[in-house]
């Protein structure tokens, strides 16, 4: 591998920060394909869900779905890994399972050949993990370095996991903690710790299966995977779908190592806010929340946890089903009756 090689350089904003602002996208697809809406697609853009659904038969729906975005680390492998994790995760965020990925690539022609290799077999190795198989793709050429996956999967139409699903009275669990965004923003800096962007690393290039399969099993029904539009962004989404308000406290969100200190310093990624701009006009904030915490809340998250409902009797059993599968899960709040998202 060319040592000399960084990918970070090639790009100035990486992973899922680079998507396009929450408002900006709503207004642009707005309308878009409603009137036309077939009774079999189960979930599409009205409302805008993790991926698309397609009922094929009673018991059998296709689920679809794409992402892809710049570097944001310089190793090949570990990109591609990452990637992969990020766009396989909205198949696990519908309750679905993997079947096959096509790979979308758009790198320099002078890349060298081991680090385009390295991409295509991190991504390919987290496909496999995640149940399926890479089976093709599409490349072109591009000075900014873009990867990702499309992705198709199955799940039966009744046990779908959809933003629209939440109830007033459940308990709102997050797995994997927050601060990527910080984190990858700050190495950019050189203010973020190694040590603390390892541990960042290595949930990114986790995969939402082992979630996905304990929720499966409790029957939950309401879920979405937390990405670019940060927790409240994605919050609010699910708050809008269901018709309902979702309550965060602050104290409870759970943060990878070295993000809040470096929210108290003032970093901050350009999705942020968007992010911020998104949910301004409906989000409540207590006043004795530190603005370290709303950033947190704010920061865009590549291959984030899932966040989902869960009635609040069946919560310490979810909880103890994720730690026996090894995923680390927190109660960070509660569905209430209203609108939009408030940060207590």
């Amino acid at each position: 591998m060319n040592d000399d090689l960084k990918l970070t350089d090639l790009t100035d904003c990486g992973g899922c920060a680079a998507k396009l602002a929450a408002d900006v996208l709503a207004e642009a697809l707005s309308g878009l394909g409603a009137e036309t809406t077939p009774a079999d697609l189960l979930a599409g853009l009205d409302p805008p869900d993790d991926a698309v659904a397609y009922q094929l038969s009673d018991d059998l729906a296709v689920i679809g779905t794409l992402d892809f975005f710049p570097p944001l680390v310089d190793d090949p492998r570990t990109y591609g890994e990452i990637a992969a994790a990020n766009a396989l995760s909205d198949v696990f965020a519908m309750g679905a399972r993997v079947l096959f990925a096509m790979a979308i690539a758009a790198l320099p022609e002078d890349m060298p050949r081991e680090a385009m290799a390295a991409i295509f077999e991190g991504a390919s190795a987290k496909v496999r993990e995640a149940g399926g198989v890479l089976a093709g793709g599409h490349t072109i050429r591009d000075a900014e370095p873009k990867y990702g996956l499309a992705v198709v999967g199955a799940a039966h139409p009744r046990k779908l996991f959809r933003k629209g699903a939440a109830e007033p009275g459940d308990v709102l669990l997050l797995t994997k903690r927050l601060g990527t965004g910080l984190l990858v923003s700050g190495d950019r800096r050189q203010r973020t710790e190694p040590a603390d962007l390892g541990v960042a690393i290595e949930q990114m290039r986790t995969l939402n299966r082992s979630t996905a399969d304990v929720f499966s099993r409790a029957g939950v029904r309401a879920a979405t995977d937390v990405t670019g539009f940060g927790l409240l962004g994605h919050g609010l989404e699910m708050a809008r779908a269901s018709g309902a308000r979702l309550v965060f406290e602050a104290s409870a969100l759970p943060a990878l190592p070295g993000a809040l200190e470096l929210a108290e310093a003032g970093v901050e990624t350009a999705g942020a806010v968007g992010n911020r701009r998104f949910v301004a006009e409906d989000l409540t904030v207590g006043a004795d929340v530190s603005t370290a915490l709303v950033s947190l809340a704010h920061d865009p998250q590549t291959s984030g946890g899932l966040l989902a409902t869960v009635a609040e009797d069946g919560v310490d059993d979810v909880l103890r089903d994720l730690g026996r599968a090894g995923v680390e899960g927190h109660a960070v709040g509660h569905v209430a009756v209203g609108s939009g998202v408030a940060l207590t």
